[in-house]
Order: C-alpha cells, then sequence, then structure tokens
C-alpha cells in the first residue's frame, strides 16, 4: 500500500465532530472565559482546542512547564505577552506561539482590550486541569498556590520556580 493510500483511507469509529459558533463547553476562570472545542473525545485524545478571552489586564498563570504535551497559542485578536523565562515576547493578532514540554511560560493581556486566543494541546490532558481549577473557584472561594501546584501534578506541569 502507498504512503498516500495509507494516509487516505477513513478512519473507522471516528465520528466528524462540528462545533458552531456559541457551542461548546465554557470554564470559566476568573477573568478569562475558556470554550471547548474539542475536548479530545474526538480525536483519540491525540489534540484538544480550546478558545479563551482573557479580559483587559487579565494576569496568566504562574510561569509553568508541562512535562507531557505541547500547547500552541494563535492570536485572534489583541495583544498576549507570552514570558518564557526571562524573556517577554508580545504576540499580536495573527502570531502563533508553540511551547514544546519542559519550556517554562506563562501568557497575560496586560492591555485595554480584550484578546483573544485559540490553544491547542497534544495530547488533550490538559482540558481537564481547566475543568479542575474551575471547580476549586466555584462558589468564589481563591486559588492557593499549592492548590494550583496540586492540580498542575495531576497533569504532568509543575511550577517553573519554587514556591515563596
Amino acid at each position: 500500500m502507498t504512503e498516500e493510500a495509507r494516509n487516505s483511507e477513513p478512519r473507522t469509529g471516528s465520528a466528524l465532530s462540528v462545533v458552531g459558533p456559541g457551542e461548546g463547553e465554557t470554564i470559566v476562570l476568573g477573568t478569562t472565559r475558556m470554550r471547548v472545542l474539542e475536548d479530545g473525545s474526538h480525536t483519540g485524545h491525540r489534540l484538544a482546542i480550546t478558545e479563551s478571552v482573557l479580559a483587559p489586564h487579565t494576569q496568566g498563570p504562574p510561569q509553568h512547564r508541562h512535562g507531557l504535551h505541547d500547547e500552541g497559542f494563535y492570536v485572534l485578536s489583541g495583544t498576549v505577552r507570552f514570558t518564557v523565562g526571562d524573556e517577554d515576547r508580545d504576540a499580536t493578532t495573527g502570531t502563533l506561539v508553540m511551547v514544546p514540554p519542559g519550556i517554562p511560560h506563562t501568557f497575560a493581556n496586560l492591555t485595554d482590550q480584550p484578546a483573544v486566543l485559540l490553544s491547542t494541546f497534544t495530547p488533550d490532558l490538559y482540558v481537564q486541569y481547566f475543568r479542575d481549577l474551575q471547580g476549586a473557584l466555584a462558589g468564589g472561594r481563591p486559588l492557593t498556590p499549592q492548590a494550583n501546584v496540586d492540580a498542575m501534578s495531576r497533569y504532568a506541569t509543575e511550577p517553573a520556580t519554587d514556591l515563596d
């Protein structure tokens, strides 16, 4: 069988997934509103995709590194500040940022306008982390640094710096 034929064969058991505007699971994390477009259930858990709206002046998560997944960010609108180690880089509309496993990173919207990101996770395991965080924040409870570290550890993620 040729490589072309092998790649064009339909996959058995897979079904087309379509998520329209305004559809999908919504996860609210403080001033960030995330829409889960693909949680991995239609991709054999190889890929998850989310769309996130970061309100103006939203600080992102503490700088962290993932042990098992790549994370991609495509800026749909606005400007997002990415910090990798000690380096800051402002990503504007149309910019793609790929973060491989082991690279310390964080992001924030420091502007007066909302920013929208399309994010990918390969494999999909990190979507459940966001669900866990939403549960931890339910009822207005604050997220302690240790509770966040505990949640991260369940998804092969760790802070890039020690807790103070």
